[in-house]
């Protein structure tokens, strides 16, 4: 599946920019308000490309008792 969305300004005196996340891709990651995006940047043929996932809670280890 392909989709796509419109690249804007994120704050105006920086070169940061903000797009939607297309209604699908909220869907198929099941993403929610907070949770955070790891980006991965590639050359894959000649074309840069950026992988995107949903990162993943970090799970906190049980404490050992004595």
């Amino acid at each position: 599946m392909s989709l796509d969305s419109t690249v804007a300004v994120a704050r105006t005196g920086t070169k940061s920019l903000r797009a939607t996340v297309p209604e699908g891709i909220v869907a198929f990651l099941e993403l929610q308000v907070g949770d955070k995006l790891l980006w991965k940047m590639d050359i894959q043929d000649g074309e840069r490309v950026v992988i995107v996932r949903k990162q993943q809670p970090l799970k906190l280890a049980k404490p050992k008792h004595k």
